[in-house]
């Protein structure tokens, strides 16, 4: 048997995981630019570990956001960075590249292969409510959520966004949400600020 590439659909086992796995171990996927990462990405994922009992989040900072300009991005090295430094000091957040090795550009494709890899594993695809928005833009974004259960996380300025978002109305059964103190952190606010106020937000 040769050696299997990249795009082999058969078990990759090339991919090493990024942190600690077992079987029935729960694992959030939280996809994203991460143009900066900040305190408000840090509260979906520690949100979603404590009212989902979550073992771990892998934040999976992605090379290049399809939906996204390349013009304002950070480079992924710095995107990685901050996205470390935004998890610090929580075991269970755990920054992975592992998207720029698969060559993945849409998150069907690295859920797919995830869900291949790592099969004794459960996944759950997380993402805040400012995304949830625009979730039926996404790429085979049916598939996702047929594949992995998400949820949502409530954003302030979007805490209505699952009263009428698309995806919600057509695949409500396989999407959660998750409510709690909220944190109104944004990139685009840090972006605007030069970068600062880049910290971890703990709860």
């Amino acid at each position: 048997m040769g050696r299997l590439d990249r795009d082999d659909p058969r078990p990759m086992t090339w991919l090493r995981p990024p942190g600690p796995i077992a079987p029935g171990l729960k694992i959030g996927l939280f996809g994203g630019s991460f143009n900066p990462a900040h305190g408000g990405h840090r509260y979906v994922a520690e949100m979603a570990i404590k009212r989902l009992k979550l073992d771990y989040v892998w934040v999976l900072v992605s090379p290049q956001n399809p939906l996204k300009a390349k013009e304002g991005m950070m480079a992924h090295r710095r995107r990685l960075e901050s996205a470390r430094f935004m998890a610090r000091g929580n075991r269970r957040l755990i920054v992975s590249d592992l998207e720029a090795g698969l060559k993945s550009r849409y998150t069907h494709d690295t859920v797919r292969r995830l869900k291949l890899r790592f099969p004794q594993v459960q996944f759950v695809w997380l993402m805040g409510s400012d995304n949830l928005e625009q979730f039926h833009l996404w790429q085979h974004w049916r598939a996702i959520l047929r594949a992995v259960p998400a949820a949502v996380v409530l954003r302030p300025g979007f805490v209505l966004a699952p009263l009428k978002a698309k995806a919600v109305q057509a695949m409500g059964h396989a999407i959660t949400i998750v409510d709690g103190r909220r944190n109104e952190m944004s990139a685009t606010a840090i972006r605007a600020r030069g970068g600062e106020g880049v910290t971890p937000v703990v709860h």
